[in-house]
């Protein structure tokens, strides 16, 4: 099936023609499909063109299929399903300047992270376009007319492990015609595909770029993130320097906080260091914990400390705000328990 939300509006225009309709009617079409109306409901096209297009398209391949919100915050974690009925993730934060999604590229993830659930049952398949934009019109269903204003690709996979599908998503998401969210509101994070992150830097989409660094040296990141093996954190850097170069963007360094790995004084003065000079800010996050991975979070006194040593050394840095801790808000922690202990719905 031709997944409409997954085209650009001039795709949905040209596709809308070979039905022998005119250009007005996929505007039309395309109307529908931002608002996320199934193509059934899109009451202006006649009954025997819904017909025709109901057995060659939809407008979303995603349902929501559980949803949780958080007593604390408000956060909401859902647990969506695809056609094919695998599961994925999002979840929907709330701040003072809007709702921000964060979204799944992929089913699962390859890239081994030790400190992260996601990744634990390996990647099963690629998302789509389409699937992509389906997390953001069932988040917006959510909220009652209420917009979703950013995105974070944050969610179960690593986006430029997915890349062709995912830059499509972003011009499609980000066109003035259709979706039309800003770029700026958008991150991307990446756990340092440096090849990947050369060819993005070209593509004109000057999203947040997000590294997730979580060390300051080869030999500690070999401990946490297997892609350490492929790429050192020199090259990453390089890479981030580039980006920066050509996006005018700041870089934003993702460092999770293992208990006696990578918390001292002394890994927060290395990574100081390399990071001196460079358009970049550090967010800290104090290691949500994985079970299967015996790794835990260090002590409130041990964050504050690495987080006020980098800002000692003029490194700009704040500690995430932690949303969804009573709904298993962390990639990939709702999947893994429904996988593991399956129930009908």
């Amino acid at each position: 099936m031709i997944e409409l939300d997954g085209m650009t509006p001039d795709e949905i225009i040209e596709y809308i023609k070979s039905f022998g309709q005119g250009a007005y009617r996929g505007k039309q079409v395309l109307d529908w499909v931002v608002g996320g109306t199934p193509v059934e409901g899109m009451t202006n096209l006649s009954k025997t063109m819904r017909e025709e297009l109901s057995q060659k398209a939809v407008t979303n391949p995603v349902r929501i299929r559980q949803s949780f919100k958080s007593a604390i915050d408000g956060t909401v974690k859902f647990l969506f399903e695809l056609n094919d009925l695998n599961l994925i993730e999002g979840v929907l934060m709330s701040y003072k300047y809007g709702h921000t999604l964060c979204l799944s590229t992929q089913v699962g993830c390859n890239m081994g992270c030790a400190f992260c659930a996601s990744t634990l049952n390996g990647c099963v398949r690629n998302l789509t376009p389409g699937e992509m934009a389906g997390q953001v019109l069932c988040a917006a269903s959510a909220l009652n007319g209420e917009r979703v204003k950013n995105l974070v690709l944050m969610g179960s996979g690593e986006p430029l492990d997915n890349y062709d599908n995912v830059v499509k998503f972003l011009r499609v998401i980000t066109d003035e015609r259709g979706f039309n969210m800003s770029v700026r509101g958008i991150s991307l994070s990446t756990c340092g595909l440096v090849d990947r992150m050369y060819d993005f830097a070209g593509e004109k989409l000057p999203v947040t770029l997000s590294v997730s660094l979580h060390a300051p040296n080869d030999e500690i990141r070999k401990k946490l993130m297997p892609i350490a093996r492929r790429y050192s954190i020199d090259q990453v850097l390089d890479a981030c320097r580039n980006y920066i170069e050509k996006t005018k963007r700041r870089v934003v360094m993702e460092y999770a906080l293992v208990d006696g790995i990578n918390d001292s004084i002394e890994c927060a003065d290395e990574l100081a260091g390399r990071l001196r000079g460079m358009q970049c800010h550090v967010n800290i996050i104090p290691l949500n914990p994985v079970p299967e991975r015996n790794l835990n979070a260090p002590t409130p006194a041990r964050v504050r400390a690495f987080l006020e040593r980098l800002e000692k050394r003029h490194i700009s840095a704040t500690r995430r705000r932690e949303m969804g801790d009573d709904i298993q808000g962390a990639c990939g922690q709702l999947r893994r328990s429904v996988i593991e202990c399956p129930t009908t719905d």
